[in-house]
């Protein structure tokens, strides 16, 4: 049995140790060339004393602190001058319990995770323990031209209890996309379904929701060719496989769905690009083929047979590139997730997804450590950050994919000897190391294109390993590096992970001849968002930004420090 608590954290100090060498830092921003402003944040929503114990009334708390539970703008559209969002909650503690199976209620100054000794898992039997910090999602709407922001969640709660039910039990909603004057967000369930929301786009009012229960994620929306499709999995996380679908609805039937393809895997982030749609994908549970692998799939062309993409073509998708193409490891390879994908300079650019300490648990599994010094070695050899990618020709005998940020060699498992050494990838990478040259580069959470340039947007999860650092430090002996990196982040002179890089990184590549630019490796502001999770053009040369921020205890508004809770912030140059 692994100890889940023990390999986090000797990981956690493990890679800190070995941090610098196994990616240096990227270069440091030049003068910013773009400004954020903040046009909405999610605030407290409860009141917490301890694990454990019952939430007393508020905010305002009498007792106890402010808490603010809904962390991510998850699924982000815009339709005239109208944005609208989706949160989701928590969902920090989601992962680790649902994909990590940890389930060890802690809390500390910055976040609580309580599993299954949360109050919202105490009023409902239906949540499991591993889902216990989840909460209602909510829908909001944000006016571009006035700044009044709306809660729409109290309209799906009054439209009937079939309703209130369902957005109860939506673990968050993932993705939000609208055609037709209909307005749709969706996202996983409990029992491993999907569940779906519909507005009227002209009135916005609230038209209905529906329940999947044959799939069970959901990962993005897409317009092309004038029709609108997404990507979907089957299973917890859509681990059991997935689909792409297109939407034939309207007001009256806003969820009348085809199946244009039927995979191995869940589709992920989907974009056009030579006239098809490609689409990066999730693995399988136990994938047991490279078809099942993370990977880039691409469909028939939109033009063949009837226009746009039909029942005819769902078996027509074809992989053209999986991760263990690159990856040597097996078992890594197997937990390397698909992530933002574009159409940019002739080229399809996408990358990689990395679970923090997924790929660690996983491989401890497989081959436990037989000493402490040997788990700490598989902590920092399975780690990856995000690779980046470009290809053309795709499916095509002239395809060419080249390797953008990543590695000439990675460590790998020989069972045979039981030693670790470096092979090779297969690739040499165009113009720098995994993570843009940062080791907690571990999401690319988005790609989007505006004003002729790319935007990378990606979760950093260093502040994250500064509290599994803490709970390593009660272990003797502790390593000395280890507690230079407990120190506070406003007070650090040479920290071993860089405060100056907490936060979600924003990359900006300017035309595919060139490296990448940092454009901000700070949060965008606010180094306590982990993530840039959504990004859409503002019509202004500008993007439209979500934010990820699951620092639920972080609300105290008068220490001079940063906030937790979801971010919505509109970039546009200086």
């Amino acid at each position: 049995m692994i100890n889940i608590r023990r390999l986090l954290a000797a990981g956690a100090v493990a890679l800190v140790a070995a941090g610098s060498a196994l990616s240096p830092a990227a270069a440091a921003p030049a003068r910013p060339s773009y400004k954020f402003n903040l046009l909405a944040k999610a605030k407290p929503d409860e009141c917490f004393v301890a694990v454990g114990e019952a939430y007393p009334a508020g905010p305002p708390c009498k007792t106890g602190k402010p808490k603010v539970n809904q962390a991510y703008v998850w699924g982000l559209t815009q339709v005239g001058k109208t944005i609208w969002f989706g949160t989701g909650a928590n969902v920090h503690c989601l992962v680790s319990g649902a994909t990590l199976d940890y389930v060890v209620p802690t809390a500390n100054d910055n976040w609580t995770c309580e599993y299954g000794q949360s109050q919202s898992r105490a009023a409902d039997a239906a949540i499991p323990d591993y889902l216990g910090d989840m909460r209602a999602p909510e829908v909001w709407t944000y006016d571009t031209a006035t700044g009044r922001k709306v809660n729409k969640s109290a309209e799906i709660r009054a439209k009937s209890p079939d309703d209130a039910t369902r957005l109860a039990h939506t673990i968050g909603l993932r993705a939000a996309g609208t055609m037709g004057n209909v307005v749709l967000l969706g996202g996983p369930a409990l029992e491993n379904t999907l569940n779906m929301f519909a507005f009227d786009a002209t009135t916005q009012k609230y038209l209905g929701s529906i329940n999947f229960p044959d799939y069970g994620n959901i990962r993005t929306f897409l317009v092309a060719d004038g029709a609108l499709y997404l990507g979907v999995g089957i299973g917890r996380n859509g681990s059991a496989g997935g689909a792409v679908w297109r939407w034939n609805g309207d007001t009256t039937r806003p969820f009348d769905f085809t199946t244009v393809a039927s995979l191995p895997v869940q589709a992920a982030d989907l974009t056009v690009y030579d006239g098809r749609i490609a689409a990066t994908s999730w693995p399988a549970e136990q994938p047991t083929t490279q078809q099942m692998l993370a990977g880039l799939w691409i469909s028939p062309p939109l033009a063949d047979g009837q226009p746009g993409l039909n029942d005819e073509d769902k078996a027509g998708w074809k992989q053209v590139w999986n991760a263990r193409q690159y990856e040597p490891d097996r078992v890594i390879s197997a937990t390397y997730g698909g992530g933002g994908i574009a159409a940019f300079d002739g080229y399809v650019y996408w990358g990689t997804m990395h679970v923090p300490m997924k790929s660690s648990t996983v491989h401890a599994t497989v081959y436990p450590p037989a000493t402490d010094q040997a788990a700490k070695d598989q902590a920092v050899k399975t780690q990856r950050a995000i690779s980046i990618w470009r290809a053309k020709d795709l499916g095509l005998p002239t395809q060419k994919i080249e390797l953008v940020y990543g590695e000439k060699t990675l460590p790998a498992w020989d069972p045979a000897t039981s030693t670790w050494s470096d092979k090779s990838t297969n690739f040499t990478p165009l113009y720098g190391k995994s993570g843009f040259g940062y080791l907690f580069n571990n999401y690319t959470w988005r790609m989007t294109v505006v004003d002729n340039k790319l935007f990378v947007g990606t979760m950093d999860w260093s502040y994250l390993v500064k509290d599994l650092l803490a709970g390593a430090a009660p272990q003797a002996p502790v390593n000395r590096r280890a507690k230079k990196a407990l120190a506070d982040p406003d007070n650090w002179h040479t920290p071993l992970i860089d405060p100056s890089k907490f936060g979600g990184d924003l990359y900006m590549f300017t035309d595919s001849n060139t490296p990448a630019q940092p454009v901000n490796v700070r949060g965008l502001g606010n180094y306590l968002n982990y993530g840039i999770r959504n990004m859409i053009p503002n019509g202004k040369g500008g993007l439209y930004i979500g934010m990820a921020n699951p620092m639920n205890l972080r609300t105290n508004q008068t220490d001079n420090k940063p906030e937790g809770g979801y971010e919505l912030l509109e970039m546009n140059k200086r």
